[in-house]
C-alpha cells in the first residue's frame, strides 16, 4: 500500500487548522457564524487532533475544523500533528483551507502520508480513505519519497525471521538495486572467511541460513558516503542466551539494516545519489545456537586484525559490524554511518524515541541534531569519551566485546566500532532502537525509521 496524496483534479473538502489558545479556539474568518456556533456547541476547542466536521442542511459534511494545538513549542506532543486528520476524517479529498502562523505544511504533508502505513502481509487491513491534496508550495516528490522509505523501513523490520532472514534481506536489497540501478554483490557463507570477513562468519555460521555481506553501491559523481547497518536478522543470544522476554522483539535486530536500505532508496528516489557515490553494506546474520556457535571466551580476530575477547555472545552486533565498517573504511569515504539497533543501555538513557548519535566533530554534531530537530526526526547526540577506552581492552586481547561493570553500555560500543575506523573523514554512529513500542499518531506499533530524514537533511552540512 504506497502512500499517496490525493487527486488535485477531483472534488475536495476543506479542513481548516485551528490554533488553541487561552481564549478559546482561533477559528477562521471564512467559516459562517453558523459553523462557529456549531463548532463551540460541540465543544471545539482547538486541542491537538480534535476534529469538528461542519455540516450542510441536508445532513452532508462541507468541511472540517481540525485542531492544531498551542503554537509554543513546549505544548508540541505530537510529532505529526495532522496524522489524526489522515485516521479520523471521513473518506475522501481533502485540502488544506489555511496554514496558521508557525505550521509546517511538508511535515504536515508527510505526518498525513505517514498514517496511511499498514501491514498487511498476514493479516487484511483497509486502506486508508481520507487522502489531501498536497498543499501549495509543498514538493509533492520529496514527501512521497520520504513515505516510501520510511514505509520500506516498516515493512522490513515488522517482517518476522521466519520470512525475513539473511537471504531475504539479501533479497530485499537486490529489489531495491534493482529498482535504482544500483551495483550489488554478495559474499555468503565459508566464502567470508576466505575473503577476510572472520567475524561475521564467526557470528552467523550456527544459523539456519548461512551468513552474508551485502554490498550495493550507486556510482554518482560526487564524494563516497558509506552507509552501514546492522543485519542481524533474529538474536538468541547465542550460547548467551537471551530469556524468553528479551527475544520476543528480536526480529527487529535487524533495525539498522532497515534503516541504511530505507535512507538508499530515499536518496535514490530524489536523486540525490547521482551526486554521491553510495554505498550500503550490511553484514546479515542469525544469531543462533548450534554446535558451531562462536562461545564465550573465544578470541576472534577481525577484518582489521585487532583481536576480540567474546565476555558475551549476546554482543554480537559490533562483531559483524566491525568487519563492515573495516571495509567501508578502506575506502577512506567522506562519510562513514553505522546504524544499528546496538544497545539497552541507549534505551535506558534516552528512551525509544530519541536515538542516540556518535560523533568526534562538533560541528558535524551540531548539523545533525539540528537537521533531526527541524524534520521531526530527533537524534541526540552522546560522546565517543576517550577515557573509558580502557574498559574496551581485556588482559589477553585487543578488544573486548561486552566490558563487565554495567557502566556506559552505549558509549563502550561506540568507542570499539570506532576502533575499526580512521580513514573516514567523518564517522557518525547511531545506536537507534527501530521499534514503536505503542502507537502514536503517524506511528502504528511496529518497526520504525529513526535517524533517515536527520542524516539526509544534514548531508550538505556533512559534506562541506
Amino acid at each position: 500500500m504506497p502512500p499517496e496524496f490525493g487527486d488535485p483534479n477531483a472534488p475536495t473538502r476543506p479542513v481548516w487548522l485551528v490554533r488553541q489558545t487561552t481564549d478559546g479556539p482561533q477559528l477562521p474568518d471564512a467559516i459562517t457564524e453558523a459553523d462557529a456556533a456549531w463548532a463551540r456547541a460541540q465543544g471545539f476547542a482547538g486541542r491537538t487532533g480534535q476534529i469538528c466536521l461542519l455540516p450542510d442542511h441536508a445532513g452532508g459534511i462541507v468541511g472540517a475544523l481540525y485542531g492544531i494545538g498551542r503554537e509554543s513549542p513546549r505544548h508540541h506532543r505530537e510529532r505529526y500533528v495532522l496524522a489524526t486528520a489522515a485516521e479520523k476524517l471521513p473518506a475522501g479529498n481533502w485540502r488544506l483551507a489555511n496554514q496558521p502562523a508557525g505550521f509546517d505544511p511538508a511535515l504536515g504533508a508527510l505526518g498525513w502520508l505517514f498514517a496511511q502505513y499498514r501491514f498487511a502481509r498476514y493479516k487484511k487491513a483497509e486502506p486508508a480513505s481520507a487522502h489531501l491534496v498536497c498543499p501549495e508550495g509543498v514538493d509533492a516528490k520529496r514527501i512521497s519519497a520520504l513515505a516510501e522509505g520510511e514505509f520500506l523501513v516498516r515493512d522490513l523490520i515488522n517482517t518476522p525471521a521466519s520470512d525475513m532472514g539473511p537471504a531475504q534481506l539479501e533479497q530485499a536489497a537486490r529489489d531495491l538495486a534493482a529498482r535504482h540501478g544500483a551495483q550489488i554483490s554478495v559474499i555468503t557463507g565459508d566464502e567470508l572467511i576466505a575473503r577476510n570477513f572472520p567475524m561475521i562468519h564467526a557470528v552467523g555460521r550456527a544459523g539456519a541460513e548461512p551468513p552474508r555481506l551485502l554490498d550495493l553501491r550507486f556510482e554518482g559523481r560526487g564524494p563516497r558516503v558509506t552507509l552501514v547497518g546492522k543485519g542481524v536478522c533474529f538474536d538468541t543470544g547465542g550460547l548467551d542466551i537471551k530469556p524468553a522476554s528479551s527475544m520476543a522483539l528480536m526480529k527487529k535486530d535487524m533495525g539498522g539494516a532497515a534503516n541504511v536500505l530505507g535512507l538508499a532508496d530515499t536518496l535514490a528516489r530524489l536523486g540525490m545519489t547521482r551526486d554521491l557515490n553510495l554505498r550500503v553494506l550490511i553484514p546479515a546474520v542469525e544469531n543462533a545456537i548450534s554446535g558451531n556457535a562462536f562461545r564465550p571466551g573465544d578470541i576472534l580476530t577481525s577484518r582489521k586484525g585487532l583481536t576480540v575477547e567474546i565476555n558475551n555472545t549476546d554482543a554480537e552486533g559490533r562483531l559483524v559490524l566491525a568487519d563492515a565498517l573495516a571495509l567501508a573504511d578502506e575506502e577512506a569515504p567522506e562519510l562513514l554511518i553505522s546504524m544499528a539497533t546496538l544497545t539497552g543501555a541507549a534505551r535506558v538513557a534516552l528512551g525509544p524515541d530519541l536515538p542516540p548519535f556518535f560523533c568526534d566533530d562538533d560541528a558535524v554534531a551540531a548539523a545533525m541534531q539540528a537537521a533531526g530537530m527541524a524534520h521531526a526526526d530527533p537524534v541526540w547526540r552522546m560522546p565517543f569519551w576517550n577515557p573509558y577506552e580502557t574498559m574496551i581492552e581485556p588482559a589477553i586481547a585487543d578488544l573486548d566485546n561486552a566490558p563487565g561493570g554495567g557502566f556506559a553500555g552505549a558509549i563502550t560500543a561506540a568507542l570499539f566500532l570506532r576502533r575499526f575506523t580512521g580513514k573516514a573523514r567523518h564517522y557518525l554512529h547511531f545506536d537507534i532502537y527501530g521499534w514503536q513500542p505503542s502507537a502514536a499518531p503517524g506511528r502504528p506499533k511496529g518497526g520504525a525509521g529513526q535517524g533517515m530524514r536527520a542524516i539526509l537533511n544534514a548531508l550538505p552540512e556533512l559534506l562541506k
